[in-house]
């Protein structure tokens, strides 16, 4: 590894998920200090601190960020990765669904963000990392609560950007494809024949891949150092050639 973040403080929410987890693994070889913020301990990351973090909680916010004041006193790497998906059509969604999912993916990222600011003022080279989705700028049938989601996270991302860009903080979004999560598995498990549907996802993709935690990982690490310096108020597509192709000439 490089040492790209020797000495940085970075908070990390859903750091014991999937991707999180892949973030904060790659953090702490990149030499940062790392909270892992989640709802729960499970498995800890090596090298990190857990927080426990609801992120659609406000007290809970200001909790995890009284933790990071008291034994830091600094942040350097805000990465917002909590995240659920519903997979309803708005019909099938009740108001509580829709609520929960904004609850989480929209309000979790202007709760953490908001009380993370005055410590993130502090480093003077700050870098907030979203997390946005492919499904933010087209959609995947029976997903319209969370593509609506990460379409509230793409442009609050930009306007994040414009207005503390004067203050040293940089905010840019990670929007994703296909990655192998436990969420990918639990979507291939609820629809039929899952060596069939992994293959069809796999070839969708000019790659003919579908992306590892470690591949969003790489994006989010040059996005929180330094030789990302003028990186701000973008949506970073890492989808493997996904949405580059005219899905039309696949039939």
């Amino acid at each position: 590894m490089s040492g790209a973040l020797e000495g940085k403080v970075a908070f990390v929410t859903g750091g014991l998920g999937g991707i999180g987890r892949a973030i904060c693994a790659r953090f702490v070889r990149e030499g940062a200090m790392v909270f892992a913020a989640d709802l729960k301990e499970s498995a800890a990351v090596p090298g990190t601190t857990f927080v426990p973090l609801d992120v659609s909680s406000e007290e809970s916010v200001r909790q995890a960020m009284a933790v990071v004041q008291e034994q830091l006193g600094k942040l350097d790497i805000l990465v917002n990765a909590a995240g659920i998906e519903i997979e309803q059509t708005i019909e099938q969604t009740s108001l509580a669904d829709w609520n929960r999912i904004f609850a989480v993916n929209v309000t979790g990222t202007f709760l953490v963000s908001k009380f993370a600011l005055p410590l993130l003022r502090r480093s003077g080279a700050a870098s907030i990392v979203n997390f946005g989705s492919y499904d933010g700028f087209i959609a995947d049938p029976g997903l319209a609560a969370y593509c609506a989601t990460k379409g509230a996270v793409h442009a609050l991302t930009r306007a994040m950007a414009c207005d503390h860009g004067p203050e040293g903080i940089r905010v840019n979004a990670v929007c994703p494809g296909y990655v192998d999560t436990p969420m990918l598995r639990s979507f291939f498990r609820d629809h039929g024949d899952i060596h069939s549907l992994e293959a069809a996802v796999r070839d969708v993709h000019p790659l003919r891949r579908y992306g590892t935690p470690e591949d969003v990982a790489n994006l989010v690490n040059w996005l929180a150092s330094d030789e990302a310096r003028y990186a701000s108020g973008q949506l970073w597509v890492l989808d493997g050639g996904l949405t580059a192709q005219v899905q039309q000439m696949k039939l």
